[in-house]
Protein backbone atom coordinates (compact mmCIF):
# COMPACT_ATOMS: atom_id res chain seq x y z
CA UNK A 1 0.00 0.00 0.00
CA UNK A 2 1.26 3.03 -1.32
CA UNK A 3 1.75 5.78 1.57
CA UNK A 4 0.70 9.52 1.64
CA UNK A 5 3.26 12.88 0.25
CA UNK A 6 3.06 14.13 3.92
CA UNK A 7 3.90 10.10 5.58
CA UNK A 8 6.66 10.44 2.49
CA UNK A 9 8.24 13.59 3.14
CA UNK A 10 7.96 13.50 6.80
CA UNK A 11 10.07 10.06 6.59
CA UNK A 12 12.34 10.89 4.51
CA UNK A 13 13.69 13.84 6.37
CA UNK A 14 13.46 11.90 9.07
CA UNK A 15 16.03 9.60 7.24
CA UNK A 16 18.12 12.09 5.98
CA UNK A 17 18.64 13.37 9.51
CA UNK A 18 19.43 10.35 10.75
CA UNK A 19 21.74 9.48 7.70
CA UNK A 20 23.39 13.26 8.97
CA UNK A 21 23.63 12.50 12.33
CA UNK A 22 25.49 9.15 11.59
CA UNK A 23 28.19 10.98 9.20
CA UNK A 24 26.60 10.29 5.90
CA UNK A 25 26.38 14.34 5.81
CA UNK A 26 27.07 15.86 2.52
CA UNK A 27 25.03 15.80 -0.49
CA UNK A 28 26.76 13.53 -2.87
CA UNK A 29 27.20 10.93 0.22
CA UNK A 30 22.93 11.45 0.63
CA UNK A 31 22.91 10.80 -3.31
CA UNK A 32 24.95 7.98 -2.97
CA UNK A 33 23.41 6.44 -0.01
CA UNK A 34 19.60 7.21 -0.95
CA UNK A 35 19.34 7.30 -4.99
CA UNK A 36 17.63 10.05 -4.21
CA UNK A 37 18.23 12.93 -7.23
CA UNK A 38 20.56 16.29 -5.84
CA UNK A 39 17.56 18.83 -6.11
CA UNK A 40 15.57 16.43 -3.97
CA UNK A 41 18.61 15.58 -1.19
CA UNK A 42 18.91 19.99 -0.81
CA UNK A 43 15.51 20.43 -0.71
CA UNK A 44 14.76 17.87 2.40
CA UNK A 45 18.02 19.21 4.38
CA UNK A 46 16.60 22.75 4.14
CA UNK A 47 13.14 21.18 5.36
CA UNK A 48 14.34 19.69 8.61
CA UNK A 49 13.98 23.01 10.04
CA UNK A 50 9.92 22.64 9.53
CA UNK A 51 10.26 19.81 11.83
CA UNK A 52 12.54 21.85 14.44
CA UNK A 53 15.72 19.78 13.66
CA UNK A 54 18.51 22.20 13.71
CA UNK A 55 21.18 21.25 11.06
CA UNK A 56 24.18 23.28 9.95
CA UNK A 57 26.46 22.89 7.59
CA UNK A 58 30.04 23.48 8.15
CA UNK A 59 32.51 24.43 5.64
CA UNK A 60 36.00 22.64 5.68
CA UNK A 61 38.64 24.95 6.82
CA UNK A 62 40.63 26.09 3.71
CA UNK A 63 37.96 24.56 1.13
CA UNK A 64 36.79 26.86 -1.36
CA UNK A 65 33.42 26.14 -2.96
CA UNK A 66 31.39 25.10 -0.16
CA UNK A 67 32.82 22.05 0.61
CA UNK A 68 31.88 20.37 3.81
CA UNK A 69 29.55 18.60 5.56
CA UNK A 70 26.14 19.01 7.58
CA UNK A 71 25.54 18.13 11.41
CA UNK A 72 22.12 18.11 12.98
CA UNK A 73 22.84 20.35 16.43
CA UNK A 74 19.25 19.48 17.72
CA UNK A 75 16.46 16.87 16.99
CA UNK A 76 13.61 19.11 18.32
CA UNK A 77 10.92 17.22 19.37
CA UNK A 78 12.02 14.16 17.67
CA UNK A 79 13.42 11.40 19.33
CA UNK A 80 16.35 10.30 16.85
CA UNK A 81 16.02 6.91 18.96
CA UNK A 82 12.82 6.05 17.63
CA UNK A 83 14.22 6.96 14.40
CA UNK A 84 16.72 4.33 14.39
CA UNK A 85 14.39 1.95 16.02
CA UNK A 86 12.40 2.08 13.03
CA UNK A 87 14.90 2.50 10.46
CA UNK A 88 13.93 -0.43 8.55
CA UNK A 89 9.98 0.47 8.18
CA UNK A 90 10.87 4.21 7.16
CA UNK A 91 13.57 2.56 4.76
CA UNK A 92 11.11 0.19 3.02
CA UNK A 93 8.28 3.13 2.88
CA UNK A 94 10.36 5.33 1.06
CA UNK A 95 11.78 2.74 -0.81
CA UNK A 96 15.35 2.90 -0.15
CA UNK A 97 18.28 0.48 0.12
Amino acid sequence: MPISKTRSSFYRRLYVAHLIDGGVASVPELIEATGMPRRTAQDTINALGELDIVCEFEPEEGARHNIGRYVIRDWGAIDSRWVKANLQRIKQALGYP
